[in-house]
């Protein structure tokens, strides 16, 4: 069996490579790690994810808890089996999609309660709960619940959140079942206020992780609040432990958080994407919907070789999103996954 640690084997600075070792394998660090929101990636076969270098997915709890229900999954194998993924799977904790998209909800000390965003049906997610869930699923890394307050709130707010995150982070710990190979992961909060980064930094190494995030960012502050929230908030973690960067994101953004010393990503973009028709090469962010790739016989990025993506010219991607055909979202979403990795 694999223990779950962190093996730091070369650094620049802050930034760092790195290996993560975990039941279901290692993962190479800096690690993207595409969205599988319902225990798919959208438009792409498993294999195809794994091919473009990925060593490891997010799942989502809080959509995988309405439908189809982790009890259900958990029945069937897990969701490594059930999705048919081998590499290891980090879920998050559904309390940013319980703050974003429930349609009512009311909050306090012991959870959240909500109205699913597909039909109404009435859920409870407590610490205990998420933790529980992701357990069913047989998650290789566990995120403990937070509540991911909207960015502009008053410090009084965001303060109050963030302790609330560390009562609930507490009750993570205590309810989760240690297993060779598997890690539980606390949420730093604080917005861009320093000194409640600070405090939540502090308070949640004195829980004890396997590995900490930094929860609370792109949310709307932009990209340099973001990176100086970075610039004080990642002394505070500990070096010898993962560290995770929650729904980033861009090109440019991933890059600069690795320069200040962030292991781990997650975002929705590549994906979301590649299926609206954006492709990210690395002569930058092409729209292959535009009239002017009509005519243009080339491919994508000539820089790309693996999955012989270049024999599509750009001129046919217009074609297939101009007429709704779901080759395009297919090619472009295995492309933009590709340079993802390609970037990590």
């Amino acid at each position: 069996m694999t223990k779950f640690f962190f093996e730091k084997i070369e650094t620049d600075g802050l930034a760092r490579v790195g290996l993560l070792h975990t039941h279901h394998g290692s993962i190479r660090t800096p690690a993207f790690m595409p969205v599988g929101t319902l225990g798919t990636v959208k438009a792409m076969y498993p294999e195809q994810v794994e091919n473009t270098g990925a060593d490891i997915i997010l799942g989502n709890t809080y959509h995988l808890m309405i439908r189809p229900g982790a009890e259900r999954i958990s029945k069937l194998g897990g969701l490594h089996r059930f999705m048919n993924w081998k590499l290891p799977i980090l879920t998050d904790s559904g309390g940013f999609q319980v703050m974003s998209l429930a349609k009512l909800r009311s909050l306090d000390e012991k959870g959240v309660t909500f109205q699913s965003h597909i039909d109404g049906s009435k859920f409870s997610l407590t610490p205990e709960r998420a933790v529980e869930i992701q357990h069913l699923l047989g998650s290789d890394i566990t995120m403990v619940l937070d509540e991911c307050p909207e960015h502009g709130k008053k410090k009084s707010e965001i303060a109050e959140s963030m302790r609330l995150s560390l009562q609930w982070a507490k009750r993570s710990k205590e309810s989760f079942i240690e297993r060779q190979g598997y890690g539980l992961f606390g949420i730093v909060q604080g917005n861009i206020f320093e000194d409640l980064r600070e405090e939540s930094a502090l308070k949640t190494i004195e829980i004890g992780f396997d590995g900490y995030a930094v929860g609370g960012l792109a949310v709307g502050e932009g990209h340099i609040q973001m990176l100086s929230t970075l610039d004080f908030t990642v002394p505070f973690l500990p070096d010898l432990k993962p560290r995770y960067l929650m729904g980033v994101g861009r090109p440019l953004d991933i890059v600069e958080s690795v320069i200040r010393g962030i292991d781990m990503f997650d975002c929705v973009l590549p994906t979301r994407s590649g299926r609206t028709g954006l492709a990210f090469t690395w002569n930058g962010r092409i729209n292959i919907r535009n009239a002017k790739y009509k005519k243009d016989k080339g491919p994508l990025d000539k820089n790309v070789s693996k999955f012989d993506l270049n024999k599509y010219s750009k001129n046919y991607l217009n074609h297939l999103f101009n007429t709704n055909e779901m080759l395009g979202s297919m090619l472009l979403t295995l492309h933009n996954i590709n340079f993802y990795q390609e970037l990590m």
